[in-house]
């Protein structure tokens, strides 16, 4: 017996994820050009390490307390004070992922609508379906910008959340301070919860990313982790800062579920706050220069402000974009398809978080499959 009928019926759309199926072809091909995953290409720095390796020979490997370790915590604080002379409620996560989950399952009720901007990270909307709640997309498209109008117009009387990620995956974006003011203002007219995913706002290119902590501070979710910025994606550690009767229930769900985040990753992610990774930024800002200028005239897209991405529109002659990405694939180059990100199958992916020279041979056969 296989067991389907054990399967409940809420996870039998989910399949597995686009992203990670391109990660396991990559698995299969000889020397791959693997510009699908936002995977940094640097490794953890040599202080971080070390920090984490000290934990463990000091014997910090057993359970924290669910919050985090107080050190951890309160640096936290002292970071988010210092940005927005905010004093929220905070506790560590198992990453920006462990966090999105817990927010969701502590905030909504069946039938609960959330806002996301499409396109979007493959994860919310399934998370929110686990959770309960409804899915509601709000077109980004073609500019990748918040447009407000969009979100008050979806906005009903069952809507209770709205979720932004600035800088964008996949597309990049960086929003404008004024549409986030103005999500903002719809957000408390509403009676509503921003959850704000800020996996990125480190890697800025061209202005900081404007976060709806300065604007609503009181109905703001944050969503922070140090996985992109020091490299620590495998590590799982990030946090949540926000509203104290929020983050009270979301640290009371993680007593059941994560626990506690890793206890010798904590240490790192406290190193990782003092060290310095300007140069890091500036080395991707230089590939995204890069991925643009390979680009430019032979795909359409918007210039990416941050992340780790651009999200070209595939280009004529293809019936969708998957048919574009599995024309790459065939030709070593690893891309992933926008229908993993979106209602639409139009665009595709493409990761610069990747040697120079491995970007310079993608972008070429790419706009080889240009018809």
């Amino acid at each position: 017996m296989a067991g389907q009928q054990f399967v409940a019926a809420k996870v039998k759309t989910i399949g597995s994820s686009g992203i990670r199926r391109v990660f396991d072809l990559g698995a299969n091909l000889k020397d791959p050009i693997d510009l699908s995953i936002g995977q940094p290409d640097f490794q953890v720095p040599s202080n971080i390490q070390e920090a984490m390796c000290e934990a463990i020979r000091a014997g910090h490997n057993g359970y924290t307390v669910t919050r985090g370790i107080g050190e951890l915590r309160t640096r936290i604080a002292e970071s988010l004070k210092e940005e927005f002379d905010w004093e929220p409620d905070l506790f560590v996560t198992c990453g920006v992922s462990g966090g999105l989950i817990l927010a969701l399952a502590a905030c909504l009720n069946p039938g609960d609508e959330v806002l996301i901007g499409d396109p979007y990270f493959v994860s919310y909307r399934h998370l929110v379906r686990l959770a309960g709640g409804v899915p509601v997309l709000v077109d980004l498209y073609d500019d990748f910008q918040l447009h407000p109008e969009r979100f008050a117009e979806a906005i009903t009387d069952k809507t209770k959340m709205l979720m932004v990620c600035s800088p964008g995956n996949p597309t990049g974006a960086v929003y404008r301070d004024e549409d986030v003011r103005a999500v903002s203002e719809l957000a408390r007219k509403h009676d509503l919860l921003i959850v704000s995913d800020e996996i990125y706002c480190t890697l800025c290119y061209d202005d900081p990313s404007p976060s709806p902590v300065r604007f609503a501070p009181e109905r703001t979710l944050l969503l922070r982790g140090y996985g992109k910025s020091y490299a620590m994606t495998g590590l799982r550690i990030g946090y949540a800062a926000g509203p104290t009767d929020v983050i009270a229930v979301m640290a009371t769900l993680q007593q059941y579920t994560f626990v506690c985040a890793p206890h010798p990753i904590q240490y790192g992610a406290l190193e990782a706050m003092g060290t310095d990774v300007s140069q890091h930024v500036s080395d991707y800002r230089q590939k995204r220069d890069l991925v643009c200028s390979e680009l430019d005239g032979a795909l359409e897209f918007v210039r990416p402000s941050g992340g780790l991405y651009v999200f070209p529109r595939a280009p004529k002659g293809y019936a969708s974009a998957t048919e574009f990405v599995e024309q790459a694939i065939a030709r070593n180059v690893l891309i992933i398809p926008g229908e993993v990100f979106s209602r639409r199958d139009t665009h595709f992916r493409l990761s610069y978080a990747a040697p120079d020279s491995k970007i310079k041979a993608g972008c070429e056969i790419i706009r080889s499959l240009v018809r």
